[in-house]
């Protein structure tokens, strides 16, 4: 997994699937949170996205009142978020 930020833009490229992508993702995040309250996040490509990494944009967005607007590369990932009933959390749609 590979991680970038411009501005309040992060783009995520790779799957997310282990314990080390999530402390990246959260310390990149982290540093954007302070500066920005609007955030876009593009999953590029990832299959799937971890509990941990759920959990921290839920946390976000409910506890720090941090929007997020998420747009996602793979039609897999996609219907999970739907799924799980996140789409709309994340407003989540096809990047």
């Amino acid at each position: 997994m590979e991680i970038t930020s411009s501005s309040n833009t992060i783009n995520i490229t790779g799957n997310i699937k282990s314990i080390s992508n999530f402390s990246e993702i959260k310390n990149i995040l982290e540093s954007v949170v302070n500066q920005h309250k609007n955030i876009t996040i593009n999953i590029i490509d990832s299959l799937s996205i971890t509990s941990s990494v759920i959990g921290y944009f839920n946390k976000l967005i409910l506890k720090d009142n941090i929007s997020i607007e998420m747009r996602v590369g793979n039609e897999q990932l996609l219907h999970l978020l739907t799924d799980l009933n996140l789409a709309s959390t994340f407003k989540a749609r096809k990047l």
